[in-house]
Protein backbone atom coordinates (compact mmCIF):
# COMPACT_ATOMS: atom_id res chain seq x y z
CA UNK A 1 0.00 0.00 0.00
CA UNK A 2 1.87 3.49 -1.01
CA UNK A 3 1.64 5.98 1.50
CA UNK A 4 -1.19 8.01 0.83
CA UNK A 5 -3.37 5.14 -0.64
CA UNK A 6 -6.72 5.14 1.62
CA UNK A 7 -8.92 2.55 1.84
CA UNK A 8 -12.55 2.44 -0.04
CA UNK A 9 -15.27 4.80 0.95
CA UNK A 10 -18.78 3.57 1.97
CA UNK A 11 -21.63 4.48 -0.40
CA UNK A 12 -23.93 6.96 0.82
CA UNK A 13 -26.19 4.26 1.17
CA UNK A 14 -24.48 2.57 3.68
CA UNK A 15 -23.20 -0.53 1.21
CA UNK A 16 -19.99 -1.58 1.97
CA UNK A 17 -17.90 -1.43 -0.70
CA UNK A 18 -14.47 -2.23 0.87
CA UNK A 19 -13.06 -5.13 -1.45
CA UNK A 20 -10.76 -8.04 -1.29
CA UNK A 21 -7.42 -7.30 0.23
CA UNK A 22 -8.96 -4.10 1.98
CA UNK A 23 -7.78 -3.35 5.47
CA UNK A 24 -8.35 -5.81 8.00
CA UNK A 25 -10.83 -3.81 10.35
CA UNK A 26 -9.78 -4.03 13.92
CA UNK A 27 -12.33 -5.55 16.58
CA UNK A 28 -15.33 -3.30 17.97
CA UNK A 29 -14.76 -2.17 21.55
CA UNK A 30 -18.15 -0.92 21.54
CA UNK A 31 -20.81 1.05 19.68
CA UNK A 32 -21.99 4.86 20.47
CA UNK A 33 -25.13 6.17 18.60
CA UNK A 34 -23.97 9.19 16.27
CA UNK A 35 -25.02 12.22 17.38
CA UNK A 36 -27.17 15.11 15.67
CA UNK A 37 -24.53 16.85 14.37
CA UNK A 38 -23.04 13.86 13.04
CA UNK A 39 -26.44 12.68 11.45
CA UNK A 40 -27.35 15.57 9.89
CA UNK A 41 -24.19 16.18 7.93
CA UNK A 42 -24.11 11.84 7.39
CA UNK A 43 -27.15 12.48 5.67
CA UNK A 44 -26.10 15.39 3.56
CA UNK A 45 -22.73 13.96 2.21
CA UNK A 46 -22.14 14.24 -1.30
CA UNK A 47 -19.44 12.53 -3.37
CA UNK A 48 -18.78 15.87 -5.06
CA UNK A 49 -18.65 17.96 -2.20
CA UNK A 50 -15.75 16.68 -0.12
CA UNK A 51 -16.54 17.37 4.00
CA UNK A 52 -13.03 17.76 5.07
CA UNK A 53 -11.68 19.98 7.40
CA UNK A 54 -8.24 21.02 7.28
CA UNK A 55 -5.52 22.07 9.34
CA UNK A 56 -1.76 22.99 8.82
CA UNK A 57 0.56 23.57 11.54
CA UNK A 58 4.05 24.67 10.33
CA UNK A 59 7.39 23.98 12.51
CA UNK A 60 10.45 25.86 12.03
CA UNK A 61 12.18 22.46 12.46
CA UNK A 62 12.44 18.69 11.27
CA UNK A 63 10.16 16.27 13.17
CA UNK A 64 11.54 12.66 13.70
CA UNK A 65 9.67 10.25 11.54
CA UNK A 66 9.34 7.33 14.14
CA UNK A 67 9.25 9.31 17.41
CA UNK A 68 6.35 11.42 15.71
CA UNK A 69 4.36 8.50 14.51
CA UNK A 70 4.43 6.72 17.67
CA UNK A 71 3.25 10.20 19.30
CA UNK A 72 0.31 10.44 17.40
CA UNK A 73 -0.36 6.80 17.80
CA UNK A 74 -0.62 7.08 21.45
CA UNK A 75 -2.15 10.53 21.59
CA UNK A 76 -5.36 8.62 19.77
CA UNK A 77 -4.66 5.86 22.51
CA UNK A 78 -4.95 8.75 24.73
CA UNK A 79 -8.50 9.91 23.42
CA UNK A 80 -9.75 6.89 22.70
CA UNK A 81 -12.98 8.61 21.29
CA UNK A 82 -11.33 9.38 17.85
CA UNK A 83 -10.93 5.80 17.24
CA UNK A 84 -14.03 5.44 15.71
CA UNK A 85 -15.74 4.26 11.97
CA UNK A 86 -19.18 4.19 11.00
CA UNK A 87 -21.04 0.49 11.77
CA UNK A 88 -22.19 -0.52 8.36
CA UNK A 89 -26.17 0.27 8.00
CA UNK A 90 -28.82 -0.55 6.19
CA UNK A 91 -31.89 2.27 5.34
CA UNK A 92 -34.21 0.17 7.69
CA UNK A 93 -32.20 0.64 10.52
CA UNK A 94 -33.02 3.07 13.13
CA UNK A 95 -29.83 5.27 14.17
CA UNK A 96 -26.53 5.24 12.64
CA UNK A 97 -23.76 4.24 14.93
CA UNK A 98 -19.97 4.43 15.89
CA UNK A 99 -17.76 1.44 16.35
CA UNK A 100 -15.19 2.69 18.41
CA UNK A 101 -11.85 0.44 17.86
CA UNK A 102 -8.98 -0.73 20.07
CA UNK A 103 -6.36 0.48 17.86
CA UNK A 104 -6.38 2.16 14.54
CA UNK A 105 -7.45 0.23 10.90
CA UNK A 106 -4.95 2.16 8.86
CA UNK A 107 -2.26 4.31 10.13
CA UNK A 108 -2.81 8.07 9.67
CA UNK A 109 0.30 9.11 9.83
CA UNK A 110 2.05 9.66 6.33
CA UNK A 111 5.09 11.04 5.10
CA UNK A 112 4.69 12.15 1.18
CA UNK A 113 7.83 12.48 -0.62
CA UNK A 114 9.34 15.99 0.10
CA UNK A 115 9.82 18.78 -2.26
CA UNK A 116 9.30 22.10 -3.21
CA UNK A 117 5.06 21.27 -4.69
CA UNK A 118 4.90 19.34 -1.56
CA UNK A 119 2.74 21.06 0.81
CA UNK A 120 0.74 22.59 -2.86
CA UNK A 121 -0.14 18.71 -3.56
CA UNK A 122 -0.86 17.58 0.15
CA UNK A 123 -3.34 21.15 0.06
CA UNK A 124 -5.06 19.99 -2.81
CA UNK A 125 -5.75 16.64 -1.09
CA UNK A 126 -7.19 18.25 1.94
CA UNK A 127 -9.45 19.61 0.17
CA UNK A 128 -10.75 16.38 -2.38
CA UNK A 129 -9.55 13.51 -0.43
CA UNK A 130 -11.78 12.92 2.37
CA UNK A 131 -10.80 10.18 4.85
CA UNK A 132 -13.23 7.68 4.89
CA UNK A 133 -16.21 6.78 7.42
CA UNK A 134 -15.65 3.07 7.24
CA UNK A 135 -11.75 3.05 8.77
CA UNK A 136 -10.75 4.18 11.83
CA UNK A 137 -9.66 6.95 12.47
CA UNK A 138 -11.43 9.42 10.03
CA UNK A 139 -8.44 11.32 10.03
CA UNK A 140 -4.92 11.66 8.02
CA UNK A 141 -1.59 13.61 9.22
CA UNK A 142 0.73 13.99 6.40
CA UNK A 143 3.84 15.39 7.25
CA UNK A 144 5.42 17.86 4.75
CA UNK A 145 9.29 18.56 4.24
CA UNK A 146 8.98 21.16 1.48
CA UNK A 147 12.89 20.55 0.68
CA UNK A 148 15.96 18.86 1.54
CA UNK A 149 17.26 21.60 3.93
CA UNK A 150 16.76 21.10 7.47
CA UNK A 151 16.24 24.85 7.81
CA UNK A 152 12.98 24.80 5.98
CA UNK A 153 10.93 22.97 8.39
CA UNK A 154 8.32 20.86 9.06
CA UNK A 155 4.80 21.41 8.12
CA UNK A 156 1.50 18.62 10.16
CA UNK A 157 -1.27 18.94 7.33
CA UNK A 158 -4.38 17.18 9.24
CA UNK A 159 -7.38 16.51 6.86
CA UNK A 160 -9.95 14.98 9.09
CA UNK A 161 -13.73 13.31 8.17
CA UNK A 162 -16.15 16.81 8.97
CA UNK A 163 -19.45 14.13 9.99
CA UNK A 164 -16.88 12.52 12.72
CA UNK A 165 -14.61 15.45 14.03
CA UNK A 166 -14.47 19.08 14.07
CA UNK A 167 -10.92 21.02 14.30
CA UNK A 168 -10.96 22.21 17.99
CA UNK A 169 -10.86 18.35 18.80
CA UNK A 170 -8.24 17.37 16.47
CA UNK A 171 -6.35 20.16 17.93
CA UNK A 172 -6.74 18.54 21.16
CA UNK A 173 -5.06 15.35 19.99
CA UNK A 174 -2.67 17.25 18.37
CA UNK A 175 -1.53 18.71 21.43
CA UNK A 176 -1.32 15.33 23.02
CA UNK A 177 1.07 13.94 20.49
CA UNK A 178 3.60 17.06 21.06
CA UNK A 179 3.20 16.55 24.52
CA UNK A 180 4.31 12.87 23.85
CA UNK A 181 7.09 14.12 21.00
CA UNK A 182 8.54 16.83 23.08
CA UNK A 183 8.22 15.93 26.70
CA UNK A 184 6.94 19.60 27.70
CA UNK A 185 3.65 20.37 29.15
CA UNK A 186 1.23 21.17 26.67
CA UNK A 187 -1.58 22.03 28.76
CA UNK A 188 -4.07 24.74 27.83
CA UNK A 189 -3.89 28.37 28.82
CA UNK A 190 -6.92 30.14 31.01
CA UNK A 191 -9.22 31.70 28.08
CA UNK A 192 -9.16 35.34 27.35
CA UNK A 193 -11.38 37.39 29.27
CA UNK A 194 -14.15 39.73 27.44
CA UNK A 195 -15.15 43.06 28.72
CA UNK A 196 -18.16 43.06 30.47
CA UNK A 197 -21.39 44.24 29.28
CA UNK A 198 -24.45 45.42 30.09
CA UNK A 199 -27.05 43.27 28.60
CA UNK A 200 -29.93 45.48 27.42
CA UNK A 201 -32.43 43.21 25.45
CA UNK A 202 -33.02 39.51 25.97
CA UNK A 203 -32.06 37.31 22.85
CA UNK A 204 -35.63 36.18 22.14
CA UNK A 205 -36.45 40.01 21.50
CA UNK A 206 -35.15 40.08 18.38
CA UNK A 207 -37.48 37.72 16.78
CA UNK A 208 -40.10 40.07 17.45
CA UNK A 209 -40.12 42.38 14.34
CA UNK A 210 -41.15 44.98 16.73
CA UNK A 211 -38.35 45.32 18.61
CA UNK A 212 -35.51 47.92 18.26
CA UNK A 213 -32.98 45.27 20.12
CA UNK A 214 -30.03 44.08 18.31
CA UNK A 215 -30.41 41.77 15.77
CA UNK A 216 -29.21 37.82 16.87
CA UNK A 217 -30.53 35.88 14.50
CA UNK A 218 -32.48 34.53 11.38
CA UNK A 219 -35.56 37.65 10.57
CA UNK A 220 -37.63 36.33 7.75
CA UNK A 221 -36.10 38.11 5.48
CA UNK A 222 -34.16 35.54 3.08
CA UNK A 223 -30.19 36.40 3.79
CA UNK A 224 -28.62 37.84 0.76
CA UNK A 225 -26.02 35.77 -1.57
CA UNK A 226 -22.24 36.42 -2.30
CA UNK A 227 -22.63 36.72 -5.74
CA UNK A 228 -21.25 34.37 -8.00
CA UNK A 229 -18.02 35.00 -10.48
CA UNK A 230 -17.16 32.24 -11.61
CA UNK A 231 -15.87 32.60 -15.43
CA UNK A 232 -12.91 30.85 -15.68
CA UNK A 233 -13.41 27.10 -14.96
CA UNK A 234 -11.47 25.24 -13.32
CA UNK A 235 -9.44 21.86 -13.94
CA UNK A 236 -11.49 20.08 -11.84
CA UNK A 237 -14.55 20.88 -12.75
CA UNK A 238 -16.50 18.35 -14.72
CA UNK A 239 -19.38 15.63 -14.32
CA UNK A 240 -19.56 13.30 -10.86
CA UNK A 241 -22.17 10.83 -10.81
CA UNK A 242 -24.49 12.72 -13.41
CA UNK A 243 -23.63 16.00 -11.17
CA UNK A 244 -21.34 19.06 -11.35
CA UNK A 245 -18.21 18.58 -9.64
CA UNK A 246 -18.33 21.28 -6.81
CA UNK A 247 -14.81 21.13 -5.37
CA UNK A 248 -12.86 23.84 -3.54
CA UNK A 249 -10.91 26.77 -3.52
CA UNK A 250 -8.87 27.61 -1.01
CA UNK A 251 -6.82 31.28 0.31
CA UNK A 252 -4.22 31.41 2.63
CA UNK A 253 -2.61 34.31 3.82
CA UNK A 254 -1.86 36.88 7.49
CA UNK A 255 -2.77 40.02 8.44
CA UNK A 256 -1.94 42.06 11.37
CA UNK A 257 -4.62 41.88 14.62
CA UNK A 258 -6.94 45.27 14.02
CA UNK A 259 -6.24 47.82 16.15
CA UNK A 260 -9.26 48.63 18.95
CA UNK A 261 -9.71 51.48 21.29
CA UNK A 262 -9.31 51.22 25.32
CA UNK A 263 -12.17 51.23 26.58
CA UNK A 264 -12.81 53.54 30.27
CA UNK A 265 -12.05 50.35 32.23
CA UNK A 266 -8.53 49.35 29.89
CA UNK A 267 -11.00 46.62 28.09
CA UNK A 268 -11.73 47.66 24.56
CA UNK A 269 -15.25 47.62 24.06
CA UNK A 270 -15.88 44.56 21.52
CA UNK A 271 -13.23 41.86 20.77
CA UNK A 272 -11.22 41.01 17.45
CA UNK A 273 -13.90 38.26 17.20
CA UNK A 274 -16.36 41.00 16.63
CA UNK A 275 -14.33 42.88 13.83
CA UNK A 276 -13.76 39.57 12.25
CA UNK A 277 -17.49 39.95 12.06
CA UNK A 278 -17.75 43.19 10.55
CA UNK A 279 -15.22 42.50 8.24
CA UNK A 280 -17.08 39.59 6.73
CA UNK A 281 -20.32 41.83 6.61
CA UNK A 282 -18.18 44.70 5.11
CA UNK A 283 -16.74 42.19 2.18
CA UNK A 284 -19.79 40.61 1.10
CA UNK A 285 -21.49 44.04 0.85
CA UNK A 286 -18.38 45.66 -1.06
CA UNK A 287 -18.25 42.71 -3.02
CA UNK A 288 -22.16 42.60 -4.01
CA UNK A 289 -21.49 46.01 -4.86
CA UNK A 290 -19.51 45.75 -7.07
CA UNK A 291 -21.23 42.94 -8.97
CA UNK A 292 -24.30 45.19 -8.72
CA UNK A 293 -26.36 42.63 -5.85
CA UNK A 294 -28.17 43.70 -3.13
CA UNK A 295 -25.88 44.64 -0.16
CA UNK A 296 -28.06 43.69 2.51
CA UNK A 297 -29.02 41.81 5.04
CA UNK A 298 -25.83 39.82 5.49
CA UNK A 299 -26.34 36.80 7.80
CA UNK A 300 -23.24 34.80 9.43
CA UNK A 301 -23.10 31.83 11.18
CA UNK A 302 -20.52 31.52 13.80
CA UNK A 303 -19.62 28.27 15.67
CA UNK A 304 -19.20 28.33 19.14
CA UNK A 305 -17.31 25.78 21.58
CA UNK A 306 -17.73 25.33 24.67
CA UNK A 307 -15.80 22.76 25.67
CA UNK A 308 -13.19 22.53 28.22
CA UNK A 309 -9.71 22.33 26.78
CA UNK A 310 -7.71 20.07 28.89
CA UNK A 311 -7.07 16.56 28.18
CA UNK A 312 -10.81 15.50 29.37
CA UNK A 313 -12.62 17.59 26.00
CA UNK A 314 -15.05 15.41 24.25
CA UNK A 315 -14.14 14.68 21.00
CA UNK A 316 -15.74 14.89 17.82
CA UNK A 317 -18.25 17.81 16.39
CA UNK A 318 -18.80 20.07 19.82
CA UNK A 319 -19.55 23.66 18.61
CA UNK A 320 -22.93 25.09 18.53
CA UNK A 321 -24.10 27.27 15.70
CA UNK A 322 -25.31 30.64 16.19
CA UNK A 323 -26.74 33.15 13.96
CA UNK A 324 -25.58 36.74 14.07
CA UNK A 325 -28.05 38.37 11.95
CA UNK A 326 -28.25 42.45 11.07
CA UNK A 327 -31.37 44.66 11.84
CA UNK A 328 -32.98 47.48 9.88
CA UNK A 329 -29.62 49.70 11.60
CA UNK A 330 -27.48 48.21 9.11
CA UNK A 331 -29.96 48.40 6.18
CA UNK A 332 -30.36 51.84 6.63
CA UNK A 333 -26.51 52.59 6.84
CA UNK A 334 -26.04 49.74 3.49
CA UNK A 335 -24.57 52.24 1.44
CA UNK A 336 -22.58 53.76 3.85
CA UNK A 337 -20.73 50.21 5.17
CA UNK A 338 -20.55 49.30 1.34
CA UNK A 339 -18.85 52.38 0.17
CA UNK A 340 -15.14 52.58 -0.77
CA UNK A 341 -13.82 52.91 1.90
CA UNK A 342 -16.37 52.58 4.31
CA UNK A 343 -17.79 55.40 6.46
CA UNK A 344 -15.89 55.04 9.63
CA UNK A 345 -18.64 56.12 11.44
CA UNK A 346 -20.94 53.87 10.30
CA UNK A 347 -18.55 51.31 10.97
CA UNK A 348 -17.82 51.90 14.42
CA UNK A 349 -21.48 51.69 15.39
CA UNK A 350 -21.64 48.39 13.89
CA UNK A 351 -18.69 47.38 15.59
CA UNK A 352 -20.57 48.06 19.04
CA UNK A 353 -24.06 46.78 17.95
CA UNK A 354 -22.20 43.66 16.58
CA UNK A 355 -20.54 43.29 20.24
CA UNK A 356 -23.88 43.29 22.06
CA UNK A 357 -24.93 40.56 19.29
CA UNK A 358 -22.59 38.12 20.36
CA UNK A 359 -22.43 38.49 23.99
CA UNK A 360 -26.06 37.89 23.88
CA UNK A 361 -25.57 35.05 21.94
CA UNK A 362 -22.19 33.41 23.64
CA UNK A 363 -24.42 33.53 27.30
CA UNK A 364 -27.34 31.52 26.15
CA UNK A 365 -26.47 27.97 25.85
CA UNK A 366 -28.57 25.63 23.58
CA UNK A 367 -28.56 22.67 21.65
CA UNK A 368 -26.47 22.04 18.78
CA UNK A 369 -28.85 22.32 15.72
CA UNK A 370 -31.65 23.45 18.26
CA UNK A 371 -35.19 21.72 18.56
CA UNK A 372 -35.50 20.82 14.77
CA UNK A 373 -32.18 18.92 14.34
CA UNK A 374 -33.85 16.86 17.52
CA UNK A 375 -36.35 16.18 15.58
CA UNK A 376 -35.10 15.06 12.03
CA UNK A 377 -32.78 12.70 14.23
CA UNK A 378 -35.25 11.34 16.68
CA UNK A 379 -35.29 7.48 16.09
CA UNK A 380 -38.39 7.12 14.96
CA UNK A 381 -38.63 6.78 11.17
CA UNK A 382 -35.49 4.57 9.63
CA UNK A 383 -32.05 6.27 8.74
CA UNK A 384 -33.02 6.29 4.79
CA UNK A 385 -36.33 7.81 5.32
CA UNK A 386 -35.19 10.55 8.00
CA UNK A 387 -32.04 11.60 5.49
CA UNK A 388 -34.61 11.84 2.88
CA UNK A 389 -36.41 13.92 4.73
CA UNK A 390 -33.74 16.09 5.80
CA UNK A 391 -32.35 16.03 2.40
CA UNK A 392 -35.74 17.63 0.99
CA UNK A 393 -36.00 19.92 4.09
CA UNK A 394 -31.82 21.49 3.10
CA UNK A 395 -33.18 22.24 -0.12
CA UNK A 396 -36.57 23.75 0.72
CA UNK A 397 -34.67 25.90 3.10
CA UNK A 398 -31.57 26.51 0.81
CA UNK A 399 -33.17 30.63 0.07
CA UNK A 400 -32.84 31.06 3.78
CA UNK A 401 -29.40 29.68 4.68
CA UNK A 402 -27.26 32.33 6.12
CA UNK A 403 -24.95 34.34 3.61
CA UNK A 404 -21.59 32.94 5.03
CA UNK A 405 -19.58 31.10 7.92
CA UNK A 406 -17.02 32.76 9.98
CA UNK A 407 -15.16 30.03 12.33
CA UNK A 408 -12.57 32.06 14.33
CA UNK A 409 -10.54 29.92 15.83
CA UNK A 410 -9.05 32.48 18.33
CA UNK A 411 -5.52 32.21 19.96
CA UNK A 412 -4.27 28.58 20.17
CA UNK A 413 -4.57 27.43 23.71
CA UNK A 414 -1.98 25.15 23.65
CA UNK A 415 1.52 25.89 23.23
CA UNK A 416 1.99 22.91 20.49
CA UNK A 417 5.82 22.25 21.93
CA UNK A 418 7.43 19.69 19.57
CA UNK A 419 10.45 20.05 21.51
CA UNK A 420 13.63 19.72 18.68
CA UNK A 421 11.15 20.65 16.10
CA UNK A 422 9.84 23.79 17.82
CA UNK A 423 6.79 25.48 17.96
CA UNK A 424 4.06 26.45 15.53
CA UNK A 425 5.11 29.60 13.24
CA UNK A 426 2.27 29.47 11.50
CA UNK A 427 -1.50 27.83 11.64
CA UNK A 428 -4.25 27.35 8.95
CA UNK A 429 -7.65 25.52 9.55
CA UNK A 430 -10.36 25.49 6.64
CA UNK A 431 -13.52 24.32 6.93
CA UNK A 432 -15.61 22.95 3.76
CA UNK A 433 -17.53 25.76 1.64
CA UNK A 434 -21.00 23.89 0.78
CA UNK A 435 -23.22 25.43 -1.54
CA UNK A 436 -25.62 27.44 -1.05
CA UNK A 437 -23.45 29.78 0.76
CA UNK A 438 -20.20 28.38 -1.50
CA UNK A 439 -17.93 30.40 1.11
CA UNK A 440 -16.42 30.04 4.78
CA UNK A 441 -13.88 32.58 6.67
CA UNK A 442 -11.40 30.86 9.28
CA UNK A 443 -9.28 32.14 11.47
CA UNK A 444 -6.68 32.05 13.91
CA UNK A 445 -4.41 34.02 16.19
CA UNK A 446 -0.77 32.89 16.19
CA UNK A 447 2.37 35.33 17.20
CA UNK A 448 -0.02 38.83 16.98
CA UNK A 449 -1.10 38.23 13.28
CA UNK A 450 -4.09 36.11 12.09
CA UNK A 451 -4.06 33.28 10.09
CA UNK A 452 -7.03 33.56 7.62
CA UNK A 453 -8.29 31.16 5.29
CA UNK A 454 -11.00 31.69 2.88
CA UNK A 455 -12.12 28.42 1.17
CA UNK A 456 -14.89 28.62 -1.51
CA UNK A 457 -17.18 26.60 -3.60
CA UNK A 458 -16.09 26.64 -7.74
CA UNK A 459 -19.67 26.48 -8.30
CA UNK A 460 -19.42 29.86 -6.85
CA UNK A 461 -16.51 31.09 -6.91
CA UNK A 462 -13.60 30.69 -9.10
CA UNK A 463 -9.64 30.82 -8.06
CA UNK A 464 -9.15 34.46 -9.40
CA UNK A 465 -12.26 35.59 -7.97
CA UNK A 466 -11.18 34.37 -4.86
CA UNK A 467 -8.01 35.88 -4.37
CA UNK A 468 -9.88 39.21 -5.15
CA UNK A 469 -12.22 38.32 -2.35
CA UNK A 470 -9.38 37.89 0.05
CA UNK A 471 -7.82 41.33 -0.99
CA UNK A 472 -11.29 42.97 -0.09
CA UNK A 473 -11.41 41.10 3.52
CA UNK A 474 -8.00 42.24 3.75
CA UNK A 475 -9.27 45.99 3.13
CA UNK A 476 -12.11 45.61 5.64
CA UNK A 477 -10.71 43.93 8.18
CA UNK A 478 -8.31 47.02 8.14
CA UNK A 479 -11.41 49.47 7.84
CA UNK A 480 -12.35 48.40 11.36
CA UNK A 481 -9.65 50.29 12.87
CA UNK A 482 -10.98 53.54 12.16
CA UNK A 483 -12.60 53.81 15.43
CA UNK A 484 -9.10 52.87 17.31
CA UNK A 485 -7.01 55.55 15.34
Amino acid sequence: MTALHQPPRQQPDGRDTAPAGAPARRPTLTRVPFPVVDEISRHCLRDDEPETVHIEVHLPGRTDHERLRTAFHQALLRHPRILMRQAPARWWRRRYEWQLTAAPDVDPVVFPPPGPDALVRARERALTDCPPLDASPPVRLEVIEPGPDPAGGTVLLLTLNHTALDGPACLRVLATAAELYGGADNSPAPPPVRAPGTRTHRPAAAARPDSNAPATGHRLTRPVRIAPDNATPTPADGPAHGRPLRTNGMLITELPVPARPAGTDGRAPYTVNDQLLVATSLTVARWNRLHGRPTAPVVITMPVDDRPRGSEMPIGNGTRLVTVGFGPEERRDAELLAADPPDPGAVALLLRRTAARTRALKSTHGHQLGLSGRLLTAPLLPVGVRGAVTRALRTAAAPWTSTTLLSNIGRIPYPLDFGDAGRPTAVWFSAPARMPRGLTVTTVSVGGRIQLALRWSHALLDDAAGARLGALFAASLAATEGDAR
